[in-house]
């Protein structure tokens, strides 16, 4: 399987508005403080690293980092005088659009802590989570903060490796070894055991998709940054209806370029 005849992609997680929430968190700001030029390059560097890691950027993606682009642009030119001004100003409707985005994000989080406060009802296909300190469900960009983070502590003298051909279905399979008979496993741990570049870019493709398949669920807690794995464990009637195997079936024939929906439809790529 070539490195690029697999994609994951990114509606089933995260857009342009969670990423710049999420910039804007880790730069421990407030919205109203963006700092644009600081933000508008973590932004593009991020959407570089996800094009390595063979994620199929929406173009909401790419509209986003033309407008930051654009704004930065405006902001270096002279300004105008106010009779010139055209329009609102993109910068304050950016904001305002991050401000509204967030609260809804604010919203949906306790929704979702209503939801683990009822965990112990079980119902149709829900799965079932151990129940410990990691309870925040991490997201695509603090993974790839933390992919970012063991690819930039990796040996210069193995960084670059001659290619070798590795299916996801064998990285998916050592995942869900790893976690095998465990309650968890450290992300960190799972990457630190590839040996190449490629292997950690697969691996990780591996792990979005066993996400993607709600088989494995990343969480962390509030004081850390550390990020756990953990294998979701069905229901005993589901489980039943749901073999092993189905998860490969789904992924077999990624690489002759076909493409599975959720609905069990196949288009070419």
């Amino acid at each position: 399987m070539n490195e690029t005849a697999y994609e994951i992609h990114l509606d089933l997680f995260e857009g342009p508005l969670d990423l710049l929430l999420y910039l804007v968190k880790k730069s421990d700001m407030e919205i109203a403080e963006i700092p644009l030029a600081q933000i508008t390059a973590e932004y593009l560097q991020y959407l570089g690293l996800m094009k390595e890691l063979n994620l199929d950027i929406a173009g909401d993606f790419m509209v986003m980092a033309a407008t930051l682009m654009q704004i930065k642009a405006r902001m270096l030119l002279p300004s105008p005088e106010p009779e010139d001004e055209d329009g609102p100003d993109p910068l304050e409707e950016l904001k305002a659009r991050l401000a509204e985005y967030q609260k809804f994000k604010e919203v949906a989080q306790v929704l979702s802590s209503k939801e683990m406060e009822s965990s112990h009802i079980y119902y149709r296909a829900a799965p079932i989570l151990p129940k410990d300190d990691f309870i925040l469900e991490a997201s695509l960009f603090e993974l790839i903060d933390a992919f970012k983070n063991v690819l930039e502590e990796m040996p210069d003298n193995v960084k670059e490796i001659l290619y070798e051909e590795i299916p996801i279905e064998q990285k998916i399979r050592e995942v869900l070894d790893l976690l095998e008979g465990k309650q968890y496993v450290h992300f960190i741990e799972i990457m630190k055991l590839q040996k190449t570049r490629h292997d950690l870019i697969v691996c990780f493709m591996a792990i979005l998709e066993l996400m993607r398949l709600k088989q494995i669920v990343a969480r962390q807690t509030e004081q850390t940054e550390d990020i756990r794995i953990y294998r979701v464990q069905m229901p005993a009637v589901e489980a039943s209806r749901q073999p092993e195997q189905e998860l490969f079936a789904a992924n077999t024939t990624a690489d002759k370029g076909v493409v599975h929906g959720e609905d069990g439809s196949q288009t070419d790529r």
